[in-house]
């Protein structure tokens, strides 16, 4: 499977991937036990910090502010870079992304490039463009590794490959590793330090000879130009530093103003994602460092887009922390397979189709895959309301003749309480003809996912009246 943007053309809207996904019960088990597992470690670094919501907002409000002056910012870091001796590119999409990092490593006669773990590359389907010239991108992600070697496409933004278990991994080590170089141990066990320790030394031997390095970066400091990195496992501080070229791709919504704002992102970041107080690894550099060739390629990819939308721009306040997906019972149910996208969960249903837009089937159905209850943003570390995004791209979607005259007589039936009550009445005496299940016609397509709700005797109005009401 590729990760690019070609994986999910023709993919079916998400309740048919939703389905299919339900019929999983090993994906729910993997999932349920490890969103529960991140879940609660956030929780309980959150609890430890008084000001945890003075934080919340600050990022809120810094995130805000950048992106109401993107475009001074972004020029700000662009010349700051510039003058430490790195190189700016601009993409406009994800073609014009690839065709510069494909030129850019061209020129450097290499055929090999090692990768740190990047949303931004696998939204632009970066290493499948690189295939296709000739060039392996090496993921050295631990679970973009696993992903990779599975010929899979990640399922969570954190831990990509969270859809498997330990000896699923074993066994896709045994099978594949060996194809992509040093091949793992005949006894290879499905002990956690055991598949690590064949990780590692698959990974050591493109880490001492690989010229070009490829990543992503959490945050862009407009003031200095510099570029940070978090991650937790050190392979990006390997990719980062020992490569001659290193090529950055990163999101324009990336940038941040000032030094002192990272301070507030290192607190709320860390937490939310991997649910530690600071994550092992936080690499920082600026322009080209000690001697290596640094270009910067700064992706717009529809986000000027999602900017000019007053409700759908807070989507771009995002720090891929994915603590929404952890708590969200959508997806603990079915993945991030069935979102058809490498921004899956809560972030991925108003991100995507903001990015994407909405003409195929897929996109045009994710604002729908929600409940709508609000666990994703009392957690979101940057105070995203994903369920006001989420109501705000639905009603940008065409609805159904059926539907839209459901909706009318809905809205003028709401509209005066006389008119709510007769309906009430009405339907309580007509209780018995109404199906207990399914509803006929038109509403069939509503009941396919739910039962029909009962119809109380009487309404809640007629009871107080008769009791409460009554007895004064």
């Amino acid at each position: 499977m590729s990760a690019g943007p070609g994986t999910f053309l023709g993919m079916p809207a998400f309740p048919k991937n939703a389905e299919e996904a339900l019929e999983d019960s090993q994906l729910r088990f993997n999932l349920r036990k490890a969103t529960h597992t991140i879940r609660a470690r956030r929780q309980a670094v959150v609890d430890e910090l008084p000001d945890w919501a003075a934080l919340r907002a600050a990022g809120k409000a810094i995130k805000d502010e950048t992106l109401r002056n993107l475009d001074r910012y972004l020029i700000q870091a662009e010349e700051a870079v510039t003058r430490a001796g790195g190189h700016v590119h601009w993409a406009a999409d994800a073609a014009e992304a690839n065709r510069i990092v494909i030129d850019l490593v061209r020129a450097t006669g290499e055929t090999q490039v090692v990768k740190v773990k990047s949303m931004a590359t696998q939204e632009i389907g970066l290493n499948e463009a690189l295939e296709s010239e000739g060039i392996t991108a090496n993921e050295t992600d631990l679970a973009e590794l696993i992903v990779q070697l599975g010929d899979d496409w990640p399922s969570h933004i954190l831990v990509p490959a969270i859809h498997r278990n330990r000896s699923e991994i074993r066994e896709i080590f045994l099978e594949h590793m060996g194809e992509w170089g040093r091949p793992a141990p005949a006894d290879l066990t499905d002990d956690p330090k055991a598949l690590a320790e064949a990780a590692r030394l698959h990974l050591r031997e493109r880490f001492l000879s690989a010229k070009v390095g490829v990543s992503g970066a959490n945050f862009l400091i407009a003031e200095t130009g510099t570029l940070v990195v978090l991650e937790s496992e050190g392979n990006g501080r390997m990719c980062l530093t020992m490569p001659r070229t290193l090529i950055s791709v990163v999101g324009i919504e990336k940038v941040l103003p000032t030094w002192r704002d990272l301070e507030v992102f290192l607190q709320l970041l860390p937490r939310s994602s991997t649910g530690e107080r600071m994550n092992p690894y936080t690499s920082t550099w600026t322009g080209a460092v000690e001697g290596q060739e640094f270009h910067l390629v700064l992706l717009d990819n529809g986000r000027t887009k999602v900017l000019a939308d007053e409700i759908g721009r807070q989507a771009l306040r995002c720090i891929r922390c994915s603590a929404c997906l952890n708590v969200c019972p959508v997806y603990e149910r079915v993945g991030g397979h069935a979102y058809g996208s490498v921004y899956p969960g809560p972030i991925g249903a108003i991100l995507t189709p903001q990015l994407r837009g909405t003409a195929s089937e897929l996109d045009a159905s994710l604002p729908y895959a929600s409940s709508l209850c609000g666990a994703c943003y009392d957690v979101c570390p940057v105070a995203i309301d994903i369920p006001e995004v989420l109501v705000h791209l639905r009603a940008k979607t065409p609805h159904a003749p059926a539907e839209r005259l459901g909706l009318k007589v809905a809205a003028w039936t709401l509209d005066r309480p006389s008119r709510l009550r007769r309906a009430q009445r009405l339907a309580s005496r007509l209780r018995g003809l109404l199906p207990r299940r399914r509803l006929p016609g038109p509403g069939a397509a509503w009941t396919d996912t739910r039962d029909v709700p009962a119809v109380p005797e009487e309404s809640f109005r007629d009871w107080w009246n008769r009791t409460e009401g009554g007895a004064r």
